[in-house]
């Protein structure tokens, strides 16, 4: 009995111990590193991750690809609108109306001179966009009327557009005094040029057929009136 408790302490006394000393490394492991938690399990690491962008779980990269988390997400693209395109379109929803100014500012391209009116807007524009408007004074320019080209009308320029308000520069050659006339033949009808003869006088609506034929034939070669007088006489006799 005596060995078999010699023995039961030789054995228990270094267990003590070495529970003893199990026990003081915790603490101390505490005690140097308070900050220090238990590494998270497995499951924790494989939790999808969640996007910053779209809120939608995506899946964690796998181990040993190199990849990191900020390479999988994909920041979304912040498009911002173009500001010239948004003024563009907002003019282009403007549209004229009745109580638009229809200001012209006709300028004499001899000396600069220049006289503004304010009408009201001719019927055939109200409704017109901007573009339209635009489209409507090129073919205005390209095809003026007869009457326009008899006071020396050279151009227009659309100087502003809007709902309120429009503003066309209409420039003119004015017809300076002539001398002598030219009688020449327009779209089949009698027109008087000035002695440059390039520059509309009057248009006489004159039809060419309804005259003599030697005088048509005078009038086709451009047949030349010295004086205001001769011109005069010659419309009255020939006018219906």
């Amino acid at each position: 009995m005596k060995f078999i408790k010699g023995i039961s302490l030789y054995f228990i006394y270094p267990m003590v111990m070495l529970g003893l000393g199990f026990y003081g490394g915790v603490v101390t492991s505490h005690f140097f590193y308070p900050g220090e938690q238990a590494p998270q399990s497995r499951e924790e690491y494989e939790t999808p991750l969640q996007s910053p962008i779209i809120g939608e779980p995506i899946e964690a990269p796998e181990e040993g690809t190199g990849y990191g988390v900020a390479e999988v997400v994909q920041e979304e693209e912040v498009l911002y609108p173009n500001e010239e395109l948004l003024l563009e379109a907002a003019a282009a929803s403007e549209t004229l109306s009745a109580d638009t100014e229809y200001v012209l500012e006709e300028t004499n391209v001899l000396d600069q001179s220049v006289v503004q009116t304010t009408w009201r807007l001719p019927p055939q524009y109200m409704g017109m966009n901007r573009k339209q408007f635009l489209d409507a004074m090129e073919l205005y320019d390209a095809h003026p009327p007869l009457a326009e080209m008899e006071r020396g009308f050279v151009g227009l320029e659309v100087l502003s557009f809007s709902r309120e308000r429009v503003v066309i520069r209409m420039n003119y050659r004015y017809v300076q005094p002539s001398a002598s006339f030219y009688l020449a033949v327009y779209d089949n009808e009698v027109v008087v040029y000035l002695e440059d003869k390039k520059t509309v006088y009057i248009n006489t609506e004159i039809p060419l057929d309804s005259l003599p034929e030697e005088v048509q034939q005078e009038i086709i070669q451009m047949m030349w009136m010295p004086d205001e007088e001769s011109l005069y006489h010659f419309l009255e006799s020939y006018s219906s």
